[in-house]
């Protein structure tokens, strides 16, 4: 398989298969369909639902959250 440099990061295409054959490196056939298994397309409209999430936040208490989070 190419190195990253080599890699046309533009074209979807050759993402995918460096990407699957780095998890078959790593995980072994069986451990990179596990992987690929544990993410599904997921249901709903996320930007509604992150605007009413964050609806009652200003960027400088999330700025600050993310902040305090980072001390952990």
């Amino acid at each position: 398989m190419e190195s990253n440099a080599a890699i046309n990061l533009r074209d979807p295409m050759l993402v995918r298969k460096a990407g699957m054959f780095a998890l078959r490196k790593e995980l072994g056939t069986a451990g990179a369909a596990y992987f690929i298994r544990q993410f599904t397309a997921g249901q709903g409209n996320y930007t509604t639902e992150r605007d009413k999430l964050l609806a009652d936040f200003t960027l400088d208490e999330i700025i600050k959250n993310v902040r305090e989070l980072d001390e952990y």
